[in-house]
């Protein structure tokens, strides 16, 4: 049985080893520690579960019922939650698709007068309604079998982003927790979470964020990779060892909320900055290798959170902040 690393999954499956770690944590897959491995280690069975995962999150099935499925041997789980998740797709569909055939009413209508200026009365209450009342909405007509190109392209165009906004960090003095080696998101944050309960710093500083990054990238040319956290602190605070003092120039970010562990939408984040935007353009930090090319992670109501001891398995909030900046005119 041919056993494979977590980098090597993460790689051939194009998802963060932080991913993979919480998919275990949660009880989605398992994984061994074998001798002679510095990692841990994935086998068949582990593969085919993460692969079912995957897939399943492609449909936009929530992680809580994946686990209800992959831990029932009966049918009628999967049978059940599919059947919630149609509901809800049907309401979606529908409300698209009335959405989409008053637009296409309205163009008839401006293209039947023929002019240009707009009437008033056109986007009255009553016109609105009387295009309603005659629109006969169609059900769509899906094939019973879908290929999995067809889903990936279904789920790329799903994933184009249209509600980033546009946030501007101050300057902060910061309190830095870092760790290189295996599992350094949970390494840091223990370090930190020392550092929040002994200071007291909720109640010092209630308006206090906590940023993240990698700090080194993975890379298939080193053993392990780091993460730093970042928790804004007063600028006349002292910070004890291992946490580090550091300043935060601030600065434009565009930001995208996600829920936690879908760090996969970073790849949307960069596709709305790169691809065809107008107004901006990626503002890398100059030692973007180091910390992600100066790509933030902001752990929302993390202090909060921490202070009032909220069980670690409750629904995790982060923003993902691209360091932007106006393009230049040419």
């Amino acid at each position: 049985m041919e056993l494979k690393t977590i980098s090597e999954v993460s790689k051939t499956f194009n998802i963060s080893t932080r991913t993979l770690r919480y998919y275990e944590q949660i009880g989605l897959i398992d994984s061994t520690k074998k001798e002679g491995y510095s990692y841990r280690v994935y086998d068949e069975k582990a593969i085919l579960s993460l692969q079912q995962v995957l897939i399943l999150r492609k449909l936009r099935i929530p992680l809580k019922q994946i686990r209800d499925i992959l831990s029932s041997e009966d049918a009628i789980m999967a049978i059940e939650v599919f059947k919630q998740n149609i509901n809800q797709l049907t309401d979606e569909i529908s409300a698209l698709t009335t959405i989409r055939e008053i637009l296409n009413s309205l163009v008839e209508k401006l293209q039947l007068q023929g002019k240009l200026r707009l009437k008033l009365d056109l986007l009255s209450d009553d016109s609105i309604l009387n295009i309603v009342s005659s629109l006969t909405l169609q059900k769509s007509n899906l094939k019973e079998e879908r290929s999995m190109e067809e889903l990936n392209k279904a789920t790329e165009s799903l994933s184009t982003l249209k509600n980033v906004r546009i946030i501007h960090l101050p300057p902060y003095t910061v309190a830095s927790s870092h760790y290189i080696g295996e599992n350094p998101e949970e390494n840091a944050g223990n370090q930190l979470e020392k550092f929040l309960k002994d200071s007291n710093l909720y109640n010092i500083k209630p308006d206090a964020r906590v940023f993240g990054f990698n700090h080194p990238n993975p890379s298939s040319e080193r053993q392990y990779y780091g993460y730093e956290l970042w928790v804004t602190i007063p600028e006349d605070m002292e910070v004890p060892a291992p946490l580090k003092k550091k300043h935060f120039e601030g600065g434009m970010y565009a930001a995208h909320s996600i829920i936690f562990p879908n760090f996969h939408e970073w790849e949307w984040v960069s596709n709305w900055v790169n691809i065809n935007n107008p107004k901006y353009e990626a503002n890398y930090a100059v030692d973007g290798e180091q910390c992600m090319g100066g790509l933030l992670e902001e752990h929302l109501n993390h202090v909060y959170n921490s202070n009032f001891d909220w069980p670690k398995d409750r629904e995790q909030q982060i923003d993902l902040l691209f360091p932007i900046k106006f393009k230049t005119q040419e």
